[in-house]
């Protein structure tokens, strides 16, 4: 993963990141579609700081997955904040993965336990996710990851 080079002044730390990312709630998946142009949609996702990795639990019969069925470049952004001086976010750009049985019915993979897991956690409030024959998963390797924390600028210019 590349380091970020502009904007490092208001940069995140991945303490800051993985303390966001692991709050908000939606995303907004953008990938190429097959004339060109871009397909942003938001979704629910989960990110794993272990592993640095983003989860995607995305509808198999959706313009998005069709879309990154036939190319797996994607760009995912996480944003918060209402006034200037408090917006703070994070940006994604990678590759997805589909991994485990499409549509996800719930066959054993030790790789989707952790994602699985905290996944429920943040949108179910339990340990277990109800499998519906319609979602499966999609992990993003960031290739390359963005943040800004503009609250970090009012405290750059505050007298010392």
């Amino acid at each position: 993963m590349e380091p970020q080079r502009r904007g490092r002044r208001i940069a995140m730390t991945d303490g800051e990141r993985d303390a966001f990312l692991g709050t908000e709630r939606v995303c907004r998946v953008a990938t190429v579609g097959a004339d060109g142009q871009p397909h942003a949609t938001p979704l629910w996702f989960v990110w794993l700081p272990s592993t640095k990795t983003l989860w995607l639990y995305s509808i198999v019969r959706s313009q998005r997955w069709v879309d990154l069925s036939r190319d797996p470049r994607v760009g995912v952004v996480m944003d918060a904040g209402s006034a200037y001086q408090r917006l703070r976010g994070v940006e994604i750009s990678g590759r997805v993965a589909i991994v485990g049985e499409v549509p996800r019915v719930g066959q054993s993979l030790p790789e989707l336990e952790e994602p699985e897991h905290a996944f429920a956690r943040k949108y179910g409030g339990n340990d277990t996710l109800a499998y519906d024959g319609r979602h499966a998963w999609l992990r993003v390797q960031p290739e390359k990851v963005t943040s800004w924390d503009f609250r970090k600028l009012a405290a750059a210019r505050a007298p010392s």
